[in-house]
C-alpha cells in the first residue's frame, strides 16, 4: 500500500436528470447555464452541488488526502442529453482521470437518470470507463439523486454507491462525506464493502418529509455504523426516463457481510411495500385545489397564519418541464381569484416586453403556453409592472440560483405573477421576496415545483397542498408510449411480485 503522503483522491461530477418525453434536448447550453467547472471547482461559488464537491475535499484533506479535481457539470433537467454533449463531458472527466493518474480513490458525483440519444445509462457508461482507467484495484465512490435509476452496469464497478435519503434533497453535502469516508476506507483496506440490492417493483415520487416515509428514511439512518452495516439506500427512481432498468430499489452496503446486506436490503423493500398504499395519497386536480382555496376562511392580512402553498407539480423545471403551462393561472383568471402570488413562470419574451414597458406600466400581456400541449394556452391578461430585476436569483440549500431578467406583475384580479427568464424549479422564498412581494399577507402561492420548494415554504405556509395538472409532469401516465421501461411494476400492477420467477 503506498505511504499515506502520497494517497491522491480524484473528484469529478456530470449530473443530468433527463425526462424522455420532454420536447427540448439536453445541450451544451443547458451545462453551461449552471456553470462548467474545472480544476479546483469546490473554491469558486460553492453552494448546491458545487457544496458537495466541497465536502468531499474537506473530508479527504482531513484524512491525510491529496484532492485532485477534474470537470464538474449539472444541467438542469431536460429533454434527452445529445450525444455529442455527453461524449465531451464524459471525455474530458476520462482525460482529466488520465493524466492525474496514479489515484488511489475516485469519488463521482453523479445523478443516476441521465440518457444519451444512444446511451440509456450514461452513469454507469462513464463509471465503467473510470474503472477501466484505475483498474481493479482502486476503489470508485459514487452518490446519486434520489431519483436514480439504479442499473447492473451502474453496480458492477462501483464499490460504494450512495443515495440522497431526503426528497426534497437536504442531505447532499452529508451523502456526499459519507460516500468520501468510505471510499477512503476501503481505499485503505479498513472495509471490504459489500453491496446487495432488493428490487422493490414499485414506481413513484414519496415525500419524506411526510409519514409513514419520515419513519422509514429514520429507520434506515438508525442501522447505519452498527453491526457491519455501512450505508442503506432507497432510490424512487425517476418515473419519466424510458429505460430498461427503472423503478424503485434498496440496496445495503456492509463490511464483507453478503447475507446481512441482502436481508436489510429486503427488509427495507418490504418495509416499503407495507406501507404502499399510505404513501400513494392521489392529488388534487389544481382546480380542486384552487376551490379549497376559495372556501378556506382567510384572515386579512395575517403573518402569523399564512398562505396556502400549492405546488404546481406537473410542471416542475426539476423533472423536465418548462415552468410555462397556465393550468394554474387560468384557473386563477377563470375564477376571479386575486391576493394570489404564482411563480417562477418562465417566459422570456414577457419579461423583455416588461423591461421595454418600464415599472409602474399597465399593458396587455400573452403569457405561457410555449413549450407545446402540456404548457396549455397562452394566456392575455391586463397587468401592471411592479417590479423589475435584471439579475434576479432565489437561495436555497446553501446556493444561489440565477432566474435572469425577471418581473412581478400584477393582473387586473389581483394576481401577483413572477415572470422568469431562466428556467428553474422555486425552491427559495425569495423568488417572490426578492422583488417586493409579502407572502405573509397573501391567501395562496402557487409555486412551480414538486417538493424542492418545501424547506423554504413549509415554515411561513399555513397549509401545503399537491396539484396536478395536464402538465408534463403529470401523475397520469396513461399517456405516456414507454418502449423500454417495465410497467408490471405496482401501481400499474397490483401486485407484481405474484407469478414472478
Amino acid at each position: 500500500m503506498a505511504g499515506e503522503k502520497s494517497l491522491k483522491l480524484f473528484i469529478a461530477g456530470l449530473l443530468a436528470e433527463n425526462n424522455s418525453f420532454a420536447a427540448t434536448p439536453t445541450g451544451m447550453g443547458a451545462f453551461e447555464l449552471n456553470g462548467i467547472r474545472r480544476g479546483p471547482a469546490s473554491a469558486i461559488d460553492p453552494g448546491g452541488y458545487l457544496s458537495a464537491i466541497s465536502q468531499v475535499r474537506q473530508v479527504a484533506v482531513a484524512n491525510g488526502w491529496q484532492p485532485v479535481e477534474g470537470l464538474f457539470a449539472a444541467a438542469q433537467s431536460m429533454g434527452t442529453t445529445r450525444q455529442d454533449v455527453y461524449e465531451q463531458l464524459r471525455d474530458e472527466i476520462l482525460r482529466d482521470l488520465a493524466n492525474s493518474m496514479p489515484v488511489s480513490a475516485v469519488v463521482l458525483l453523479l445523478h443516476g437518470a441521465m440518457t444519451s440519444d444512444s446511451c440509456e445509462d450514461c452513469d454507469g457508461d462513464l463509471i465503467e470507463r473510470v474503472r477501466s482507467i484505475v483498474g481493479c484495484g482502486v476503489p470508485i465512490g459514487v452518490e446519486l439523486d434520489l431519483h436514480c435509476n439504479i442499473t447492473q452496469r451502474m453496480l458492477k464497478d462501483a464499490d460504494i454507491l450512495i443515495a440522497y435519503k431526503e426528497y426534497p434533497h437536504t442531505d447532499i453535502d452529508e451523502c456526499a462525506a459519507q460516500v468520501t469516508r468510505l471510499t477512503l476506507d476501503a481505499a485503505q483496506g479498513r472495509i471490504r464493502p459489500t453491496l446487495a440490492l432488493y428490487d422493490c417493483r414499485m414506481t413513484g415520487t414519496w415525500h419524506t418529509t411526510r409519514e409513514p416515509m419520515r419513519s422509514l428514511v429514520n429507520h434506515m439512518k438508525g442501522l447505519e455504523g452498527i453491526g457491519g452495516v455501512l450505508t442503506v439506500s432507497l432510490a424512487h427512481g425517476f418515473d419519466f426516463a424510458d429505460v430498461t432498468e427503472s423503478g424503485t430499489k434498496a440496496w445495503a452496503i456492509t463490511n464483507n457481510d453478503p447475507e446481512l446486506a441482502q436481508n436489510i436490503a429486503a427488509d427495507i423493500g418490504r418495509r416499503l411495500w407495507e406501507i404502499r398504499q399510505s404513501i400513494n395519497t392521489p392529488l388534487l386536480t389544481m382546480d380542486a385545489a384552487l376551490h379549497e382555496v376559495e372556501n378556506l376562511s382567510i384572515p386579512g392580512q395575517s403573518a402569523d397564519v399564512g398562505p396556502i402553498v400549492i405546488a404546481d407539480m406537473a410542471d416542475n423545471p426539476g423533472g423536465g418541464a418548462r415552468a410555462d403551462s397556465t393550468f394554474a393561472l387560468e384557473g386563477l383568471h377563470r375564477r376571479g381569484m386575486g391576493n394570489i402570488a404564482l411563480g417562477g413562470l418562465w417566459d422570456p419574451g414577457a419579461v423583455q416586453i416588461c423591461l421595454e414597458a418600464g415599472e409602474g406600466a399597465w399593458l396587455n400581456l400573452r403569457l405561457g403556453g410555449k413549450s407545446g400541449a402540456t404548457s396549455g394556452q397562452p394566456l392575455d391578461l391586463r397587468v401592471q409592472i411592479r417590479a423589475i430585476k435584471t439579475d434576479h436569483f432565489q437561495t436555497a440549500f446553501g446556493a444561489r440560483t440565477q432566474l435572469g431578467p425577471s418581473a412581478w406583475v400584477v393582473s387586473e384580479h389581483g394576481v401577483d405573477i413572477v415572470l422568469i427568464s431562466r428556467c428553474d424549479q422555486v425552491i427559495g422564498t425569495d423568488l417572490f421576496t426578492g422583488l417586493g412581494i409579502d407572502l405573509s399577507t397573501r391567501s395562496a402561492v402557487i409555486v412551480k415545483s414538486m417538493q424542492h420548494f418545501y424547506a423554504a415554504f413549509a415554515p411561513l405556509a399555513r397549509r401545503v397542498l399537491y396539484a396536478d395538472s395536464p402538465g408534463l409532469l403529470t401523475s397520469d401516465h396513461s399517456h405516456l408510449s414507454f418502449k423500454r421501461k417495465k410497467l408490471d411494476v405496482w401501481p400499474h400492477v397490483e401486485n407484481p411480485f405474484l407469478n414472478s420467477t
